[in-house]
């Protein structure tokens, strides 16, 4: 993949989403970055800013036009906008569940959908999801977003199988907790029930600890560079823990993989 390639990071107003974008610019790429609102965004240096809200359908379709009209043409999307919620499955209303997978699942499927039509007809183009480490290894109190990333990973390597006929090829990224402000400020189910009271609070008190304690999201995004520019591969795990924690769910018998993730949340 070219250095010089367009291409399209949704979700830059913060975190990793904006640190990715700043690297593809500074790789020389002509870098969009989707925001909701441009007027209350950060200018990036070097990239430049479309509105689009990921969960609609105009918005999409009319943010990956803009992009086309402006430079011709997209080689690279980078699916990174996402939320998260805690609460235990019980807790979790459908509605609740039906937004979260609407921004990180759903989401993936507009803006990909509207930017595989360029694609297909320049004969090449790089997709890169971001997922998540509980895309393969879920985590008390994140049902519903375990779920959405689970999702996303059979989509992404469904999609791959349909694609690479035309000169694409999808994939992921996982990374672990990052010192962003997605988990720290993560909303909770809003029905919660007293029974789950206790390990809730230890689980959600073990996210924010492990956030704070996180590395920042220059890891991630040199990861999802990598994965955009560099030799395709399907999964790429930033450096230390998510690396750390894949090949533990490969390699270890399930047992102590999950009394290992009990404890880390503080549950017994």
């Amino acid at each position: 993949m070219s250095k010089s390639a367009v291409v399209v990071v949704t979700g830059v107003s913060s975190g990793i989403g904006r640190a990715t974008a700043e690297k593809f610019a500074k790789r020389g790429c002509r870098a969009f970055g989707t925001v909701r609102s441009i007027a209350k965004a950060a200018p990036i240096s070097g990239v430049e800013l479309i509105e689009m809200d990921v969960r609609n359908d105009a918005s999409v379709q009319s943010g990956i036009q803009t992009v086309i009209d402006r430079a011709g043409r997209i080689e690279v999307l980078v699916n990174n906008a996402g939320t998260s919620l805690i609460g235990a499955v019980e807790e979790t209303s459908t509605a609740e569940a039906a937004a979260l997978f609407d921004t990180n699942v759903f989401s993936i499927l507009r803006t990909t959908q509207a930017v595989l039509p360029h694609m297909r007809a320049q004969r090449s183009g790089r997709v890169v999801n971001i997922s998540s480490v509980l895309g393969f290894l879920p985590a008390p109190y994140m049902g519903l977003y375990a779920a959405s990333k689970h999702a996303v990973e059979g989509l992404t390597e469904t999609l791959d199988h349909e694609v690479r006929q035309f000169g694409i090829r999808v994939s992921l990224v996982e990374p672990s907790f990052t010192k962003t402000n997605l988990d720290i400020n993560a909303p909770l189910a809003s029905s919660k029930i007293a029974d789950y009271d206790r390990e809730r609070a230890l689980a959600s008190s073990a996210v924010v600890n492990s956030v704070k304690g996180a590395p920042a999201p220059d890891g991630v995004a040199n990861t999802i560079v990598e994965a955009a520019l560099g030799r395709w591969r399907m999964r790429r795990t930033p450096a230390g823990e998510a690396s750390l924690l894949s090949k533990l769910r490969r390699f270890m018998p399930s047992g102590p993989v999950d009394a290992s993730l009990r404890k880390s949340f503080g549950l017994v």
